[in-house]
């Protein structure tokens, strides 16, 4: 009787941490702050992860994914109502904490990067005050003109005696690079890394990045935004070792040379407008640090195409996952959408390139679903995430720094509200996904 007790609370134990799970009813995201999740350690499901409430409260959250316990703390009260302003995590050398995150560069007064640290290990309730830096110098303003600040994105590299990297869309509203070697109680000067040939500083480059944690961070971009450039195609590079390089390997520049132009590194797909412009969503890369990336095609507006493009060694391999349906903002009625490029959103398992989360519309509602090819994406399969949902599920995410011991932890937004990326209401889900 002992043993059939035990068996049934396995069982009860085990569908309730397959089934999804609430880890706040306030919370939202954009996805070129990244990573915004991150494993704890190196086995089991504890998760670093943070978001912006609709009261523009920025928050981190230490999330134990088999147990369901969680802590939460805000970082910063009522910065802004906008779900640009997310926090990235990265875990530094000594098992501390560092968050960085910026307010969205909307402001006539620009106001720059934010950072807290933790003092203790891996404990969120010992993050620091927030900590507000300007990454610019004059000589650089007076090159690039344009002083704003949006995003952060830090990463670690083990080869380079841990030192840290943040890149964001800083000076020039262009992709910018800093450093530190003290665990980012200082910062180096900015760098501009990638700029238009003329200088347009209404010209934005997309970017989305990942690391290998030890020598090279992998880049993709875009000319631009695409509700700005009519022809948004989407390209490829890595750092390593003090210097930019091409997918074949080739060099593009020194750091001490940039920056260079969208057309310098190799190109992953050539919008036409037969095919459509493209926006970017996550890029990883395989065991032999060859990379695949996750971008959607719009041929219309309406008309969202996700697809995967992998690096076979000599050329992309790139194929259409699905088509996913059309933006999940809920455009009021009798208004323009403004946001026409919001797609479901879609993430990459970051240590199987094979495997991928999607969201997509089925029967109206945004729903994410489980991809896995063995053809680098010549054909799928695909199986629910989420289904029968009353609300969209958007913009999923696989927490970084991911193990072959880590489970697979899954979380994602779920909309009740999504009106603009000022206006939502929204709770931040997760699920256990099941080999």
């Amino acid at each position: 009787m002992k043993k059939l007790l035990l068996l049934i609370l396995a069982q009860m134990l085990a569908g309730k941490t397959n089934a999804q799970q609430t880890l706040t009813t306030d919370g939202a995201w954009c996805w070129f702050s990244d990573p915004r999740a991150v494993y704890a350690d190196a086995m089991g499901s504890r998760i670093i992860t943070g978001w912006v409430t609709k009261q523009g409260d920025i928050q981190a959250a230490m999330l134990d994914a088999s147990s369901g316990k969680s802590e939460t703390v805000t970082l910063y009260e009522k910065l802004e109502v906008d779900d640009h302003d997310n926090p990235a995590f990265a875990i530094l050398p000594d098992k501390n904490i560092i968050a960085l995150y910026t307010w969205h560069g909307r402001n006539e007064e620009p106001k720059g990067v934010i950072q807290n640290t933790t003092s203790k290990p891996l404990d969120i309730s010992t993050f620091s005050k927030a900590k507000v830096f300007k990454p610019k110098t004059d000589s650089l303003l007076a090159l690039y003109k344009k002083d704003t600040y949006t995003y952060a994105n830090p990463f670690i590299l083990k080869k380079e005696k841990n030192k840290l990297y943040c890149f964001g869309r800083w000076i020039g509203y262009k992709p910018n690079m800093i450093t530190s070697t003290d665990n980012g109680q200082t910062w180096s000067e900015p760098k501009v890394v990638i700029t238009s040939k003329v200088l347009d500083t209404n010209n934005r480059p997309y970017v989305k990045y990942c690391s290998d944690g030890n020598a090279r961070i992998h880049l993709i971009f875009t000319d631009g935004h695409p509700a700005v450039e009519p022809l948004n195609s989407v390209y490829y590079c890595y750092y390593e070792n003090n210097a930019f390089w091409r997918a074949d390997n080739s060099l593009i520049c020194k750091v001490d040379a940039l920056p260079f132009h969208p057309s310098d590194a190799t190109l992953v797909y050539k919008a036409t407008p037969e095919t459509g412009k493209a926006w970017i969503f996550d890029i990883t890369a395989d065991a032999k640090g060859r990379p695949a990336i996750l971008y959607a095609r719009y041929p219309t507006n309406e008309q969202h195409q996700y697809f995967y493009a992998k690096f076979d060694g000599k050329s992309w391999v790139d194929n259409k996952v699905v088509e996913a349906g059309k933006w999940f903002p809920h455009t009021p009625a009798g208004q323009k959408e403004r946001e026409v490029n919001y797609s479901g959103g879609m993430t990459f398992d970051p240590i199987s390139p094979e495997t991928i989360y999607f969201s997509h519309q089925i029967d109206g509602i945004f729903e994410i679903s489980r991809g896995v090819t063995q053809d680098a994406g010549k054909s799928w399969k695909i199986s629910p995430v989420t289904r029968n949902s009353e609300l969209d599920n958007v913009r999923p995410f696989v927490p970084r720094n991911k193990t072959a011991k880590n489970k697979t932890v899954l979380l994602w937004m779920q909309n009740r509200s999504y009106i603009h990326y000022t206006d939502y209401d929204s709770s931040i889900l997760y699920k256990i996904i099941q080999p």
